[in-house]
């Protein structure tokens, strides 16, 4: 049996926020949740968080993950202090604690598999990540003898000057035998700098302890400040774009693109510079994405183009093209073959196929069919002030130019509205719409100017 306990008390004073260190976004998740993500791959029978500082907001922001339990830290005395927190809500349970920092989100789920690996292979009582560091300041230093055996762990600010020459560090991650961590966990003393309880004195009095290098040391990188977190998320750019290339996804400009890693891309997608995908978006085989678009929670079918555009929340089937200077939001659903063009908005919208909406519309909360065409400077008046009203718009229908729909209503098949008209009344099939006033001309008339003033000497 496995427990996982995520340490996310701490307040983060570094990151000079109001927001809890572990509830800041990183590539599109919490810090907190990348550590519950990157250990819910080995099934943990049990998943606590220490929290303390706005504990009920980190609480509220996992809502969504009901398997959690949630272990108060009152005060904040120290990563042996957090875990001593944890006996009441272990009682009786036989198996490994996996221990994990909610301020390490880079972690690889490999790496926790094989510290849990050694750790039972070799009847660990604890095992440590470590790793290898060419700067290891700020990082306390682990002492192994040729084994592997952990024979001292010493904290940074605790080092005497020799002790530092060790590059070996601690990375915060443990594994351990519950029933032993809870004998001991007890008799921890804050005879320190600090005065805090040190979850690596334990360490000394479990033994044998074993300790594990990573092999990437960017993956114990912790977040303290901003300039971290901006580093992390570089990091993570880097491992996720690399693996679309190899997954055969051309990124024109990998450097200008940013990618969450709960995107998905198929195979032969182009990624133009300056484009930035988002969340949980969808981008199916043979599409062109960008240059500068946006794309957040959204679905693109096959081979279609998206250029310079911003879609969120929305879906577009295949063929369509998109763009450049288009806005989709709110659900909309484009349909196969579509022409969304020039500084055109959608909103909460669905078009049916080979539909067109080429230029300077704005169409909200409206159903349009198949093969509609919308004049350039359409629009729907969707909105009297209070409520929103749909549009409804059948198969073939044509808009003229500057065209105003005001809602609710409802234009039939082959319907065709005059340039310039606002509709007010729900058309017919087979129809001519003209609203718009009668032109009229005044022969001879021409504005009358006021008199020019003489200047002031």
């Amino acid at each position: 049996m496995l427990a996982v306990a995520i340490l996310a008390a701490g307040r983060g004073t570094r990151m000079k926020s109001r927001i809890p260190k572990v509830l800041h976004d990183l590539g599109g998740r919490s810090l907190l949740e990348r550590a519950l993500a990157c250990a819910a791959g080995m099934q943990p029978s049990k998943e606590l968080v220490i929290v303390g500082y706005e504990g009920e907001k980190v609480q509220r922001s996992l809502a969504h993950l009901p398997q959690l339990e949630f272990v108060e830290q009152a005060q904040q005395l120290g990563t042996g202090h957090a875990v001593q927190q944890l006996i009441p809500y272990l009682q009786g349970f036989e198996g490994d604690l996996l221990v994990l920092n909610g301020d390490v989100p880079l972690l690889r789920p490999q790496t926790l598999e094989l510290l849990l690996k050694t750790h039972r292979d070799s009847y660990s009582k604890a095992t440590i990540l470590t790793a290898q560091l060419t700067e290891p300041k700020g990082y306390g230093r682990v002492f192994c003898d040729e084994q592997g055996i952990v024979t001292q762990i010493v904290e940074d600010r605790d080092c005497t000057p020799a002790q530092r020459q060790n590059n070996r560090v601690n990375a915060g991650i443990y594994c351990f035998n519950w029933a032993a961590l809870a004998e001991i966990l007890p008799k921890l003393q804050s005879n320190n700098d600090q005065q805090e309880f040190y979850l690596t004195d334990t360490v000394s009095l479990l033994s044998p302890a074993t300790a594990v290098d990573v092999e990437d040391w960017q993956e114990i990188l912790g977040i303290n400040d901003r300039q971290q977190l901006a580093t992390a998320y570089g990091i993570l750019q880097t491992r996720i774009k690399r693996s679309w290339m190899v997954a055969g996804v051309t990124l024109v400009d990998p450097d200008s693109i940013t990618i969450d890693d709960t995107v998905q891309i198929s195979p032969d997608v182009v990624i133009e510079p300056q484009t930035h995908l988002r969340g949980k978006t969808v981008i199916a085989t043979g599409s062109h994405i960008g240059p500068g678009s946006l794309i957040e929670n959204s679905k693109i079918g096959e081979n279609t183009t998206v250029l310079m555009s911003v879609i969120t929340d929305s879906a577009v089937k295949p063929n369509s093209r998109i763009g450049p200077y288009a806005h989709l939001r709110g659900q909309v659903q484009v349909g196969e073959g579509c022409r969304i063009g020039n500084f055109v908005e959608l909103k909460n919208s669905k078009l049916g196929d080979r539909t067109n909406v080429a230029h300077l519309s704005y169409l909200g909360d409206a159903t349009l069919g198949d093969r509609v065409n919308i004049g350039a400077g359409t629009i729907t008046a969707n909105y009297d002030g209070v409520n929103k009203h749909p549009t409804v718009i059948g198969d073939r229908t044509k808009t003229g130019s500057n065209s105003v729909l005001v809602a609710p209503i409802t234009l039939g098949a082959d319907v065709t509205i005059a340039a310039g008209s606002t509709v007010t009344e729900s058309v017919a099939d087979d129809c001519l719409v003209i609203a718009r006033s009668h032109q009229v001309n005044k022969p001879g008339w021409r504005l009358k100017l006021p008199a020019p003033q003489p200047r002031a000497e």
